[in-house]
């Protein structure tokens, strides 16, 4: 029941923006290049994330189309190629779920905290709201829950199977997601506690999960080994990019201890964090051993990405399944100890756990069936295409805000846009707002509002681009810092003098008011502001000039 609860949870709204891939990492990574595969070597020539989801995915395409097949279908409707590589995530997702009720029974010996941490889990909004995409966040739980289940044997029973296990999990989790190595340190604490006194079964043990974890890796990596130099510029920009919040119009936490924190809070919930934070000290007080198999690696994760200057909720999910056990240890922990206060019997007992489970579980499911009913419907991005279509000719110019993949302005399979788009991507304005000398560059989807200024609506209307669409995923970044851009606020005013809002959408609930932009909130649709997917969209039609 848990399973199928969790696997409905991460299906329900699967095919939300389909034909149209709204997620910029969702649209550019794992897919693609897994088709890409196909005409070309599985060298994937490309490692800021690794790849083997994509390795994954290739067999799954095979499987369903084949190379031809699946590239054809990708042509046609891409829509039916991302609901499969969303079904690998959904599925993978709960294999999670079932696995950390394995690794929670062997680590607690204690079917009733493993139970509880798997229902949190397999209801937490964080988890259950990246399953819905093709991405690597979540399919990177399976290994890693696999890995638990490993280090709970080598804590418990120190067999070199369990550490077998513990590698085989931990190599694949970190080729399919980097940062998921910090259950290293987990085995690590295992392997010394399960072998007091007997240092060279705990140091053969873990040469052997050493060896396994590198095997396996490099079976899911294999061109970290043949293309090394490659592999190694590949975690230099990984590095790099985690070390560049400081470009990212919008992002105005500049403390990233603090808002990891903060995020627990929704991403499993206030009840949950609360568990987890009297669970750690609950098991630094009475059982020291697997406090210091949980412990460490949670409060290194925490630390080490707190320090980075780029951060979002979805990099602190490695940590997830642990935050779970610790949770539902403490609220199984209460239960019994109120129980025994109040002298209940087994019956009365049992009650109460089922009570502490489902208290921590309320608030991500409740959370979570928002977000999948939002989801489930139609994006604000296709209400105002249908809009366009209806409305604005074949072959108009339109200006349109990057808050849509450039496939947005094509009709399903066909290969010309059905509009003429002004090039966004392209400006001759600097980040700082001074202008360049001769060829324009290349703008980042993130860099969109350090380029607008007054002057380009005028330029607009004297091309010709009389429509010109907007979306609160992009100008929400310049009112959440106007001070960084005010050339952009000018924009903007200039856009309302010279335009007519000729049509809107809206995703909120009718009363409820707009959500201000962030990383976090105008991205997924966890406020229950929300109706529908997607931003708040203006279609605008300029007057005067070639308009």
């Amino acid at each position: 029941m848990l399973l199928a609860v969790s696997l409905g949870l991460r299906l329900w709204g699967l095919k939300t923006g389909l034909p149209y891939v709204y997620n910029a990492d969702e649209n550019a990574h794992f897919v693609a290049r897994a088709i890409g595969m196909f005409d070309h070597t599985y060298n994937p020539g490309y490692f800021i994330n690794p790849p083997a989801f994509t390795y994954a995915l290739h067999v799954l395409f095979a499987a369903r189309w084949g190379g031809d097949g699946v590239q054809a279908a990708y042509a046609a409707d891409v829509g039916q190629v991302f609901t499969v590589a969303r079904a690998a995530s959904a599925v993978l997702g709960t294999v999670a779920v079932g696995l950390l009720y394995a690794a929670g029974a062997r680590l607690f010996g204690d079917r009733r905290v493993a139970f509880v941490a798997a229902a949190l889990f397999g209801v937490a909004f964080l988890p259950v709201f990246y399953a819905h995409f093709a991405l690597n966040d979540v399919p990177t739980l399976a290994p890693l829950c696999l890995a638990l289940v490993g280090i709970g044997g080598v804590l418990t029973r120190g067999r070199p199977v369990d550490y077998a296990l513990a590698g085989v999990g931990i190599g694949l989790a970190c080729a399919t997601k980097y940062t998921a190595g910090i259950v290293v340190l987990c085995l690590i604490a295992a392997a010394l506690l399960s072998a007091r006194g007997q240092r060279r079964a705990g140091a053969a043990g873990l040469a052997l999960a050493g060896a396994v974890a590198l095997g396996a890796f490099l079976l899911a990596n294999p061109y970290a080994l043949f293309d090394f130099d490659e592999f190694r510029d590949g975690l230099t920009k990984q590095s790099t990019a985690s070390n560049d919040g400081g470009g990212k119009l919008g992002l105005t936490e500049d403390n990233g201890l603090r808002y990891y924190l903060s995020t627990v809070v929704w991403g499993l919930g206030w009840l949950p964090a609360a568990a987890a934070l009297g669970g750690a000290i609950g098991l630094v007080v009475r059982d020291r051993r697997r406090a210091l198999v949980l412990l460490p690696a949670v409060l290194v994760f925490v630390l080490f990405m707190g320090a980075q200057d780029r951060f979002f909720a979805r990099w602190l999910l490695p940590v997830y399944p642990l935050l779970c056990l610790l949770a539902a240890w403490g609220a199984v922990a209460l239960a019994d100890l109120v129980a025994r206060r109040a002298r209940l019997g087994p019956r009365a007992a049992g009650w109460g756990v089922v009570a502490a489970g489902v208290l921590l579980c309320a608030q991500g499911l409740v959370y979570s069936v928002h977000n999948d009913r939002v989801l489930a419907r139609e994006d604000t991005r296709m209400e105002v295409r249908k809009w366009m279509e209806k409305n604005i000719p074949p072959r108009s110019k339109v200006v349109v805000e990057p808050v849509f993949p450039d496939q947005w302005a094509t009709d399903p399979g066909e290969g010309a846009p059905r509009w003429i788009k002004w090039r966004t991507s392209r400006s001759k304005v600097n980040n700082d707002g001074t202008l360049r000398r001769g060829k324009g560059r290349v703008v980042k989807l993130e860099d969109y509002e350090r380029t607008t200024r007054p002057e380009l609506v005028s330029s607009y209307a004297r091309g010709g681009f009389c429509w010109v669409v907007t979306g609160s995923t992009q100008y929400g970044r310049a009112y959440r810092e106007p001070k960084t851009v005010p050339d952009a606020l000018r924009y903007y005013d200039e856009l309302r003098r010279r335009g007519d809002v000729v049509f809107r959408a809206s995703p909120y609930d009718e009363g409820a008011g707009a959500v201000p932009f962030s990383f976090d909130f105008s991205f997924n649709y966890l406020p229950l502001a929300y109706e529908q997917p997607g931003p708040e969209i203006q279609v605008y039609r300029l007057r005067g000039d070639a308009c």
